[in-house]
């Protein structure tokens, strides 16, 4: 289980050390990607505010530049759709790959230990230390290759 005070802090601790002024927008943004249960566009993102954070006024261009800014200091990650745009989701979840259909946009979380071991393997062999990794496969999924 994510613990949501340590990412916030995370994000003070990381904008201290850049001399940025810390702002309640892009903790909002971190805490609904945290809590959330899907990968979210940015105007998901910005819906949920709106849901969630009725006497915030955020606006999505906010919203875009705090996902910018999250996801270069690594608090959070995207998938990006093509003309779709981007998905994004917490790094505070443990690790996982992603099938992504190409059709209608599902995203599917999988982690596979013998991947994972042959990604290892492959790395030993040629002398290479991953630091990190992302797996997506895309394809279509059941719903849409009928």
């Amino acid at each position: 289980m994510v613990n949501n005070e340590e990412v916030i802090e995370e994000l003070k601790k990381i904008v201290k050390q850049k001399g940025l002024k810390y702002t309640e927008q892009r903790e909002i943004v971190l805490n609904i990607l945290i809590n959330a249960t899907d990968h979210l566009s940015a105007e998901e993102v910005y819906n949920e505010i709106k849901n969630q954070y009725k006497e915030s006024n955020i606006g999505i261009a906010t919203v875009y530049r705090a996902l910018s800014f999250l996801e270069e200091v690594d608090l959070i990650t995207s998938i990006t759709f093509g003309t779709d745009g981007k998905k994004y989701e917490s790094n505070a979840k443990s690790h996982h790959d992603h099938l992504i259909c190409t059709s209608c946009g599902k995203i599917v979380e999988f982690l596979d230990d013998e991947i994972e071991k042959r990604q290892d393997r492959i790395a030993k062999k040629n002398k290479f230390k991953i630091t990190s990794h992302s797996m997506q496969l895309y394809g279509t999924c059941e719903t849409c290759s009928k």
